[in-house]
């Protein structure tokens, strides 16, 4: 008889991994058992022997078979806790070959602790990276075909039809074949009257195609060669021509430290522009690009205003509740954060350029379940039209958290658009933005490619039967998760894109695919979402004073309306944003108490509501 064995650190706040492959294995009716606090602490602390005996005894005590470990920090940790466990388990006699129970040890974490710890054990550890499918995931780790469940296996039955389209498409080569289409030919192309709202509307005419965002940067040690090597990169973008909007991925210290002294500070990645001298330079040598970058961590507005004047930004982006102390990334407070961010929306407004919420995916990388991620969106659009914005432009990040299936992928890019359709008017309209996710690329090129095609022809299924949608797509480069890419590395990328999305819709024009297969059950879940994101904004409406206010969208993360399971900064300041933990559902991310048990939206609302209560009744 098979018995799994889970256990992580207790320096790595992440359970979403462990919960899911639980779920999982527990649908295939396996006997798991997840580590208490108690052993998460001892393998963090297992170069002592007590805690080594523990561990020992757990498993023993347990008569485990299968055991996994998971750790998503420092891959040297990961190598050293990896390295304890296994001498111990030897020294221990806990493997079947050695008169033990133990079969098979699995561990889960960053490629590069994968790499260390499969050099160092050879086939003794198998390792995950996370770009395994859940059939895949279930199969390595010994569960047989016959005993996974249809359920389990139709849910991902989609991600294996794209995923053989995209095998198709990159072993053909045919995106190789994808060439540049103009994008001249209306007024003020290229120059500083040059709009995205303009660039749409003309490419539209000819072409149903998306235009493409990447964000780039180079980082070098040294600043100055950093900024002219990115100068020629955006040079080569320019005049290859596949790329209409370049996305300055900027440093820490540009976000954070604009025209300040440097001297003593730390870089911490990104191409390090210091002064709007060097951003008016990146603009002309981008000639005829669109660019957009990063708003600031502090003195938002003004940041804004050079990012005016200098680059004629393409869009804003800010992301109300993080780049604060919440997340570590700068020194607003929160309340500060929202202020600053409420104030840049009213200029956003008055140089009438779109907004972009930087918002729902990053309470995704926090543990936040779905419908957390939905409705933050709507807030954000719902806040931008209060404050004047007419062009409203939707970033849904897809794969995130990388065990989310398409299906829930779509429900959820589909249940925000159908929030927001109420708002929209001659005065506000919303542009989709479509992209991958940002820990969803394997390290290893070849499957990196065809992992970007999936994710492009997914997209195309988010708004079926618009043929222009989506109209704007941020393309995330397939070197992602092992290098920084090249200007040679984003054309490709780009062809990828555009092959993928052409390819499916013509499957699907000449009936080669049935593109109304899987559309009961995206209905279904799309409508799950909508109900439960509803209730909750309903709720925030009739609970939260003026809460589209600085004030009023504090309150609605101090009272627990957006749950943070992962919140690192703050934490004792807003007690309700941790309250509950996620979980892992068929595909999707849930909200759950101590016991495991679904935390829905009447509970959350009610527990909420009687926050708001008593803060307001305190006041």
């Amino acid at each position: 008889m098979k018995r799994y064995g889970l256990l992580k650190s207790s320096l790595d706040a992440h359970t979403l991994g462990i919960n899911a492959i639980k779920s999982q294995l527990e649908a295939c009716g396996q006997d798991v058992r997840v580590g208490d606090e108690t052993i998460s602490i001892a393998l963090r602390e297992i170069e002592h022997s007590v805690q080594k005996d523990r561990i020992i005894a757990w498993i023993k005590q347990h008569e485990i078979t299968h055991l996994g470990v998971s750790y998503r920090l420092d891959p040297k940790d990961a190598q050293w806790i990896m390295g304890h466990l296994v001498h111990a388990l030897k020294s221990e006699h806990c493997f079947s070959f050695d008169g033990g129970t133990l079969q098979h040890l699995f561990f889960a974490g960053l490629p590069e602790s994968c790499r260390l710890i499969e050099e160092e054990h050879k086939t003794l550890v198998t390792c995950f990276i996370g770009s395994e499918s859940p059939r895949d995931s279930l199969l390595k780790m010994g569960v047989e075909e016959d005993e996974i469940p249809k359920q389990l296996i139709e849910s991902s039955r989609y991600d294996e039809d794209l995923k053989r389209y995209a095998d198709a498409l990159i072993e053909s080569g045919e995106h190789l074949r994808i060439r540049p289409i103009s994008k001249a030919g209306y007024d003020g192309f290229g120059t500083r009257q040059d709009r995205l709202v303009d660039r749409l509307q003309h490419h539209q005419k000819t072409q149903n195609l998306p235009l493409t965002r990447v964000h780039v940067g180079p980082y070098l040690h040294n600043r100055k060669e950093a900024v002219e090597l990115f100068k020629d990169w955006c040079k080569q973008l320019a005049n290859a021509g596949y790329l209409d909007i370049v996305s300055i991925g900027s440093s820490q210290l540009t976000q954070s430290n604009f025209n300040e002294d440097w001297t003593g500070l730390s870089n911490g990645g990104g191409v390090p522009i210091q002064n709007e001298l060097e951003y008016r330079e990146l603009y002309e040598a981008s000639r005829p690009l669109l660019l957009r970058t990063y708003a600031g961590t502090k003195n938002v507005p003004e940041l804004a205003k050079i990012h005016e004047r200098s680059i004629n930004i393409a869009w804003h982006a800010l992301s109300f509740w993080w780049f604060n102390q919440l997340d570590g990334r700068g020194p607003n407070d929160l309340l500060t954060n929202l202020q600053e961010h409420i104030e840049t929306l009213k200029y956003i407004a008055q140089t009438k350029k779109p907004f972009e919420p930087n918002i729902p995916h990053h309470f995704a990388f926090r543990g936040s379940d779905d419908v957390t991620y939905i409705v933050s969106a709507v807030l954000a659009a719902r806040s931008a039209k209060k404050h004047g914005i007419h062009d409203f432009i939707l970033q849904v990040m897809l794969n995130t958290p990388r065990y989310t299936t398409g299906i829930v992928d779509l429900a959820k890019a589909r249940a925000i658009i159908q929030l927001i359709k109420p708002l929209l008017n001659e005065d506000f309209k919303m542009y989709l933005q479509p992209r991958a996710g940002l820990d969803y690329f394997a390290p290893d090129v070849e499957l990196a490619k065809r992992q970007l095609a999936v994710v492009s022809m997914l997209m195309d299924d988010i708004e079926p039967n618009d043929s222009f949608s989506p109209p704007l797509v941020h393309v995330v480069s397939y070197s992602e998760a092992l290098y920084l890419a090249t200007p040679e590395v984003i054309h490709e990328s780009i062809q990828i894109t555009h092959s993928a999305i052409q390819k499916y819709r013509q499957m699907k024009a000449n009936q080669q695919i049935d593109p109304n297969q899987y559309e009961p059950d995206i209905q279904a879940k799309t409508q799950h979402f909508v109900q439960e994101a509803q209730l909750i904004l309903d709720s925030i409406d009739q609970t939260v004073h003026e809460p589209y206010t600085a004030q009023g969208l504090y309150d609605i993360f101090a009272f627990g309306y957006l749950p943070t399971p992962y919140l690192w900064g703050n934490q004792e300041q807003f007690p309700h944003a941790t309250q509950f933990k996620s979980g892992y559902h068929e595909g999707s991310t849930i909200l759950i108490d101590d016991e495991g048990k679904k935390i829905d939206a009447q509970k959350r609302i009610q527990i909420a509501q009687f926050n708001a209560l008593k803060a307001y009744q305190a006041k």
